[in-house]
């Protein structure tokens, strides 16, 4: 499967009370991948959502992702996305198997990128590009690093941070193939809209 379209993430403080309509409205609008993203500690629940995104992603052949449970992910036969205090990726590659997608953040460096690619990342994330709501700070990632990573690496490269449909364009003619998405996909008015960015998302990768 080529890795290449939106990456939308979810936010359990953004889509609460819509949670479910908005996945299906982005799912509607064409998503590569939807990576599960709750940092709440009841499992119950998680299992739960989880295996319920999963079903929908099934639905419309989008591949899910758990953030940073590697476990969760095991259990339900999905994907896991690892930041860079969740250890190496080499375990959960053992767990989850060959045909896993694991994906892994890099921040704005390339030398964490090229590690994650030996440890046998699927994907590498590059962030943040813009000021982003759900991780505040200043941005660190540039074009630059973009086109630096586009020559020496030779997997998939995602791109996050306060990614909106105005700011996308040149990230993707600088080599992004995911454009990792919270906010300006999901901080919609309606699931109308929400359908609609995604496919405007999804556009920029045809120019």
């Amino acid at each position: 499967m080529k890795l290449r379209g939106l990456y939308a993430i979810t936010d359990s403080q953004l889509l609460a009370g819509k949670f479910l309509k908005y996945v299906e409205a982005a799912l509607e609008g064409g998503v590569t991948l939807l990576q599960y993203r709750d940092k709440s500690d009841d499992q119950a629940r998680r299992l739960r959502e989880a295996e319920t995104l999963l079903n929908l992603c099934e639905r419309y052949k989008t591949r899910l992702i758990i953030n940073d449970d590697a476990e969760l992910a095991a259990r339900i036969g999905a994907g896991v996305h690892l930041g860079q205090t969740d250890g190496p990726l080499t375990p959960a590659r053992a767990l989850l198997g060959r045909q896993a997608i694991i994906g892994a953040t890099c921040h704005s460096q390339l030398s964490l990128a090229e590690q994650a690619a030996k440890e046998g990342a699927s994907y590498v994330a590059f962030g943040r590009f813009f000021n982003s709501t759900t991780k505040p700070g200043a941005p660190t990632a540039t074009l630059e690093l973009l086109d630096q990573a586009r020559a020496s690496l030779h997997l998939p490269i995602c791109v996050i941070g306060g990614i909106t449909l105005d700011n996308a364009a040149p990230l993707v003619s600088h080599g992004a193939d995911l454009l990792a998405v919270v906010h300006g996909l999901f901080g919609a008015q309606s699931t109308a809209e929400v359908t609609r960015r995604a496919r405007a998302f999804n556009a920029l990768f045809d120019l």
